[in-house]
Protein backbone atom coordinates (compact mmCIF):
# COMPACT_ATOMS: atom_id res chain seq x y z
CA UNK A 1 0.00 0.00 0.00
CA UNK A 2 0.91 3.62 -0.72
CA UNK A 3 2.39 5.19 2.66
CA UNK A 4 -0.01 7.97 3.01
CA UNK A 5 -0.19 10.07 6.01
CA UNK A 6 -1.92 13.74 6.36
CA UNK A 7 -0.40 15.76 8.99
CA UNK A 8 -1.84 16.92 11.64
CA UNK A 9 -2.27 21.23 12.78
CA UNK A 10 0.89 21.49 9.42
CA UNK A 11 1.00 25.23 9.20
CA UNK A 12 0.53 26.00 13.28
CA UNK A 13 3.46 23.16 14.47
CA UNK A 14 5.90 24.86 11.58
CA UNK A 15 5.10 28.02 12.23
CA UNK A 16 5.58 27.55 16.15
CA UNK A 17 9.24 26.65 15.42
CA UNK A 18 9.79 30.11 14.15
CA UNK A 19 11.99 29.06 11.63
CA UNK A 20 15.51 30.69 10.80
CA UNK A 21 16.61 30.57 7.35
CA UNK A 22 20.34 29.07 8.45
CA UNK A 23 19.39 27.17 11.18
CA UNK A 24 19.22 23.74 12.13
CA UNK A 25 15.82 21.79 12.58
CA UNK A 26 14.63 18.07 13.46
CA UNK A 27 11.52 16.37 12.74
CA UNK A 28 11.75 13.57 14.84
CA UNK A 29 8.48 11.83 13.64
CA UNK A 30 9.02 12.16 10.19
CA UNK A 31 6.33 9.95 8.93
CA UNK A 32 4.88 11.05 5.01
CA UNK A 33 7.29 14.11 5.45
CA UNK A 34 4.52 16.68 5.35
CA UNK A 35 5.96 18.62 8.21
CA UNK A 36 10.04 18.13 7.05
CA UNK A 37 8.19 19.78 3.61
CA UNK A 38 7.28 22.61 4.69
CA UNK A 39 10.02 23.02 7.48
CA UNK A 40 13.20 23.00 4.50
CA UNK A 41 11.20 24.59 2.18
CA UNK A 42 11.85 28.01 4.57
CA UNK A 43 15.80 26.77 4.78
CA UNK A 44 17.94 28.69 3.16
CA UNK A 45 21.77 27.64 4.18
CA UNK A 46 20.10 25.53 7.28
CA UNK A 47 19.92 21.97 7.61
CA UNK A 48 17.31 19.53 7.80
CA UNK A 49 17.20 16.08 10.09
CA UNK A 50 14.64 13.82 9.59
CA UNK A 51 14.04 10.38 12.49
CA UNK A 52 11.70 7.73 12.35
CA UNK A 53 11.98 4.24 13.23
CA UNK A 54 9.60 3.17 10.55
CA UNK A 55 11.29 1.80 7.77
CA UNK A 56 8.54 2.26 5.32
CA UNK A 57 8.18 6.27 6.64
CA UNK A 58 12.16 6.32 5.75
CA UNK A 59 10.98 5.19 2.13
CA UNK A 60 8.41 7.61 1.73
CA UNK A 61 10.33 10.82 3.54
CA UNK A 62 13.46 9.97 0.76
CA UNK A 63 11.10 10.21 -2.04
CA UNK A 64 9.07 13.36 -1.12
CA UNK A 65 12.14 15.04 0.01
CA UNK A 66 14.15 14.25 -3.27
CA UNK A 67 14.46 18.04 -4.21
CA UNK A 68 15.66 19.13 -0.93
CA UNK A 69 18.48 16.04 -0.95
CA UNK A 70 20.94 18.41 -0.40
CA UNK A 71 19.27 20.20 2.76
CA UNK A 72 18.67 16.55 4.57
CA UNK A 73 19.87 13.84 6.48
CA UNK A 74 17.49 11.18 7.19
CA UNK A 75 18.43 9.04 10.17
CA UNK A 76 16.55 5.19 11.11
CA UNK A 77 16.32 5.82 14.62
CA UNK A 78 14.00 6.66 17.13
CA UNK A 79 13.48 9.80 18.34
CA UNK A 80 14.68 8.95 22.35
CA UNK A 81 17.95 8.82 21.30
CA UNK A 82 17.89 12.18 19.93
CA UNK A 83 20.63 13.14 21.69
CA UNK A 84 23.22 10.33 20.59
CA UNK A 85 21.88 11.09 17.02
CA UNK A 86 23.39 14.64 16.83
CA UNK A 87 26.40 13.98 18.83
CA UNK A 88 26.99 11.31 16.00
CA UNK A 89 26.52 13.78 13.17
CA UNK A 90 28.79 16.20 15.05
CA UNK A 91 26.20 18.66 15.45
CA UNK A 92 26.63 21.04 18.81
CA UNK A 93 23.48 22.40 18.63
CA UNK A 94 19.63 22.52 16.82
CA UNK A 95 17.14 25.51 16.36
CA UNK A 96 14.10 23.63 16.51
CA UNK A 97 12.86 20.18 17.11
CA UNK A 98 9.15 18.68 16.21
CA UNK A 99 7.68 15.57 17.42
CA UNK A 100 4.06 14.52 16.07
CA UNK A 101 3.58 11.69 18.65
CA UNK A 102 1.61 8.92 18.40
CA UNK A 103 0.15 6.32 15.05
CA UNK A 104 0.40 7.52 11.37
CA UNK A 105 -2.40 7.50 8.73
CA UNK A 106 -0.34 4.68 7.11
CA UNK A 107 0.44 2.55 10.12
CA UNK A 108 -3.61 2.76 10.63
CA UNK A 109 -4.70 2.46 7.59
CA UNK A 110 -2.46 -0.98 6.32
CA UNK A 111 -4.12 -3.42 8.18
CA UNK A 112 -0.88 -5.98 7.95
CA UNK A 113 0.67 -3.56 10.78
CA UNK A 114 -1.83 -4.46 13.31
CA UNK A 115 -3.01 -1.30 14.23
CA UNK A 116 -6.05 -0.47 13.68
CA UNK A 117 -9.45 -2.95 15.27
CA UNK A 118 -10.96 -2.01 11.79
CA UNK A 119 -8.96 -4.49 9.80
CA UNK A 120 -8.34 -8.63 10.83
CA UNK A 121 -4.57 -8.79 10.72
CA UNK A 122 -1.53 -10.48 12.93
CA UNK A 123 -1.35 -8.93 16.45
CA UNK A 124 1.24 -6.78 15.79
CA UNK A 125 1.82 -2.93 16.39
CA UNK A 126 5.54 -2.31 16.18
CA UNK A 127 6.25 1.11 14.70
CA UNK A 128 10.07 -0.64 14.05
CA UNK A 129 9.10 -3.47 12.29
CA UNK A 130 13.15 -4.71 13.26
CA UNK A 131 11.70 -4.67 16.71
CA UNK A 132 11.53 -8.20 18.23
CA UNK A 133 8.35 -7.20 20.91
CA UNK A 134 4.54 -7.68 19.59
CA UNK A 135 1.53 -6.93 20.35
CA UNK A 136 1.16 -10.47 20.17
CA UNK A 137 3.56 -10.76 22.90
CA UNK A 138 1.38 -9.02 25.30
CA UNK A 139 -2.01 -10.59 25.16
CA UNK A 140 -0.72 -13.81 25.12
CA UNK A 141 2.14 -13.24 27.47
CA UNK A 142 1.12 -10.44 29.94
CA UNK A 143 -0.05 -11.61 33.09
CA UNK A 144 -3.70 -10.90 34.19
CA UNK A 145 -2.23 -8.08 36.26
CA UNK A 146 0.20 -6.67 34.11
CA UNK A 147 -2.90 -6.43 31.30
CA UNK A 148 -5.05 -5.04 33.83
CA UNK A 149 -2.13 -2.04 34.50
CA UNK A 150 -1.45 -1.25 31.05
CA UNK A 151 -5.19 -1.39 29.91
CA UNK A 152 -6.52 1.06 32.71
CA UNK A 153 -3.48 3.43 32.67
CA UNK A 154 -2.56 3.67 29.12
CA UNK A 155 -6.37 3.16 27.97
CA UNK A 156 -8.04 4.90 30.49
CA UNK A 157 -10.14 1.96 30.00
CA UNK A 158 -12.98 2.01 32.58
CA UNK A 159 -13.56 -2.29 31.94
CA UNK A 160 -9.78 -3.04 32.30
CA UNK A 161 -10.79 -5.38 34.72
CA UNK A 162 -12.81 -7.99 33.12
CA UNK A 163 -10.85 -7.45 29.20
CA UNK A 164 -7.97 -8.70 31.24
CA UNK A 165 -9.94 -11.81 32.76
CA UNK A 166 -11.26 -12.56 29.61
CA UNK A 167 -8.32 -12.07 27.41
CA UNK A 168 -6.57 -14.60 29.99
CA UNK A 169 -9.69 -16.94 29.52
CA UNK A 170 -9.61 -16.79 26.14
CA UNK A 171 -5.72 -17.18 25.29
CA UNK A 172 -5.80 -20.87 28.04
CA UNK A 173 -8.25 -22.47 25.35
CA UNK A 174 -6.52 -20.65 22.85
CA UNK A 175 -4.04 -17.76 21.58
CA UNK A 176 -5.41 -14.79 20.28
CA UNK A 177 -3.30 -14.48 17.24
CA UNK A 178 -5.14 -11.79 15.09
CA UNK A 179 -6.72 -8.19 15.92
CA UNK A 180 -10.49 -9.39 15.08
CA UNK A 181 -9.93 -12.02 17.72
CA UNK A 182 -9.07 -9.76 20.55
CA UNK A 183 -11.85 -7.40 19.15
CA UNK A 184 -14.00 -10.40 19.50
CA UNK A 185 -13.19 -10.66 23.32
CA UNK A 186 -13.11 -7.38 24.17
CA UNK A 187 -16.78 -6.90 22.49
CA UNK A 188 -17.04 -9.97 24.98
CA UNK A 189 -15.72 -8.69 28.26
CA UNK A 190 -17.62 -5.51 27.77
CA UNK A 191 -21.33 -4.98 28.97
CA UNK A 192 -23.47 -4.97 25.85
CA UNK A 193 -25.32 -1.51 27.14
CA UNK A 194 -21.78 -0.14 27.79
CA UNK A 195 -21.13 -0.63 24.15
CA UNK A 196 -24.17 1.63 22.52
CA UNK A 197 -22.77 4.81 23.18
CA UNK A 198 -18.95 6.46 22.58
CA UNK A 199 -16.17 5.18 20.48
CA UNK A 200 -15.42 1.68 19.33
CA UNK A 201 -15.35 -0.80 22.01
CA UNK A 202 -12.02 -2.07 21.61
CA UNK A 203 -10.67 1.76 20.63
CA UNK A 204 -9.13 2.10 24.89
CA UNK A 205 -7.37 -0.98 24.33
CA UNK A 206 -5.76 -0.67 21.33
CA UNK A 207 -4.20 2.67 22.13
CA UNK A 208 -2.67 0.83 25.72
CA UNK A 209 -0.98 -1.73 23.74
CA UNK A 210 0.47 0.27 20.97
CA UNK A 211 1.73 2.20 23.91
CA UNK A 212 3.05 -0.24 25.58
CA UNK A 213 4.61 -2.53 22.73
CA UNK A 214 6.10 0.71 21.50
CA UNK A 215 7.23 2.37 24.97
CA UNK A 216 5.79 5.69 23.98
CA UNK A 217 4.75 7.00 27.35
CA UNK A 218 8.20 6.03 29.09
CA UNK A 219 10.33 7.63 26.54
CA UNK A 220 8.36 10.90 26.20
CA UNK A 221 10.07 12.64 29.69
CA UNK A 222 13.44 12.05 28.89
CA UNK A 223 13.43 12.68 25.31
CA UNK A 224 11.85 16.33 26.35
CA UNK A 225 15.01 16.83 28.63
CA UNK A 226 17.02 15.65 26.10
CA UNK A 227 15.72 17.77 23.12
CA UNK A 228 15.80 20.63 25.74
CA UNK A 229 19.39 20.11 26.15
CA UNK A 230 20.59 19.88 22.70
CA UNK A 231 18.67 23.59 21.96
CA UNK A 232 20.42 26.75 21.22
CA UNK A 233 19.09 29.60 23.10
CA UNK A 234 15.81 30.76 21.75
CA UNK A 235 15.58 27.16 19.94
CA UNK A 236 11.62 25.76 19.96
CA UNK A 237 10.36 22.76 20.30
CA UNK A 238 6.80 21.81 19.09
CA UNK A 239 5.00 18.51 19.87
CA UNK A 240 1.55 17.64 18.54
CA UNK A 241 -0.06 14.99 20.89
CA UNK A 242 -3.29 12.75 20.78
CA UNK A 243 -4.65 11.37 23.51
CA UNK A 244 -4.38 13.13 27.14
CA UNK A 245 -1.69 10.77 28.52
CA UNK A 246 0.54 12.10 26.16
CA UNK A 247 -0.39 15.72 26.75
CA UNK A 248 -0.35 15.78 30.29
CA UNK A 249 3.61 14.50 30.35
CA UNK A 250 4.19 17.30 27.62
CA UNK A 251 2.67 19.75 29.71
CA UNK A 252 4.09 18.44 33.23
CA UNK A 253 7.34 18.56 31.58
CA UNK A 254 6.93 21.85 30.39
CA UNK A 255 6.14 23.12 33.31
CA UNK A 256 9.12 21.85 35.38
CA UNK A 257 11.73 22.88 33.06
CA UNK A 258 10.22 26.55 33.02
CA UNK A 259 10.62 26.90 36.80
CA UNK A 260 13.08 28.88 38.42
CA UNK A 261 13.14 27.29 41.84
CA UNK A 262 12.13 24.22 42.87
CA UNK A 263 12.65 24.40 46.69
CA UNK A 264 10.17 24.25 49.46
CA UNK A 265 8.28 26.97 49.71
CA UNK A 266 9.17 27.20 53.37
CA UNK A 267 12.59 28.06 52.72
CA UNK A 268 13.73 31.84 53.30
CA UNK A 269 16.60 31.46 50.16
CA UNK A 270 16.73 29.33 47.03
CA UNK A 271 19.56 26.61 47.89
CA UNK A 272 18.28 24.48 44.85
CA UNK A 273 20.08 26.53 42.20
CA UNK A 274 17.69 25.17 39.59
CA UNK A 275 17.82 27.52 36.55
CA UNK A 276 14.83 27.61 34.47
CA UNK A 277 15.45 25.96 30.95
CA UNK A 278 12.20 26.46 28.88
CA UNK A 279 9.85 29.17 28.31
CA UNK A 280 6.46 27.96 27.31
CA UNK A 281 5.01 29.60 24.47
CA UNK A 282 1.72 27.92 24.54
CA UNK A 283 0.01 28.28 28.00
CA UNK A 284 -3.07 26.31 26.60
CA UNK A 285 -2.76 23.76 23.67
CA UNK A 286 -3.28 24.85 19.85
CA UNK A 287 -5.84 22.69 18.32
CA UNK A 288 -7.15 22.09 14.65
CA UNK A 289 -9.29 25.06 12.90
CA UNK A 290 -12.90 23.90 12.33
CA UNK A 291 -11.32 23.18 8.69
CA UNK A 292 -9.16 21.14 9.38
CA UNK A 293 -11.50 19.08 11.42
CA UNK A 294 -14.05 18.67 8.49
CA UNK A 295 -11.08 17.49 5.97
CA UNK A 296 -8.80 15.48 8.73
CA UNK A 297 -11.57 13.34 11.70
CA UNK A 298 -8.82 11.81 12.77
CA UNK A 299 -7.32 15.52 13.33
CA UNK A 300 -9.93 15.85 16.46
CA UNK A 301 -7.78 14.77 19.65
CA UNK A 302 -5.04 16.69 18.44
CA UNK A 303 -3.48 19.20 20.75
CA UNK A 304 0.00 21.38 19.74
CA UNK A 305 2.53 22.92 22.62
CA UNK A 306 5.33 24.90 21.99
CA UNK A 307 8.31 26.00 24.30
CA UNK A 308 11.60 27.69 23.67
CA UNK A 309 15.29 27.68 25.00
CA UNK A 310 15.71 30.34 27.53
Amino acid sequence: MEFKHVSVLLEEAVNGLSIKKDGIYIDGTLGGAGHSKEIVKKLDGGRLIGIDQDTNAIKKANEELEDFKDKITIVHDNFKNIKKIVDDLGINGVDGVLLDLGVSSHQLDIGERGFSYNQDAYLDMRMNPEQKFSAWDIVNNYSKKDLFRIIKDYGEERWASRIAEFIVNERNENAINTTEELVEVIKKAIPKGARKDGPHPAKRTFQAIRIEVNQELEILKDTIIDITSILNPKGRISIITFHSLEDRIVKKTFKELNLECICPPELPVCVCNKKRELKIITRKPILPSKEELENNPRSRSAKLRIAEKV
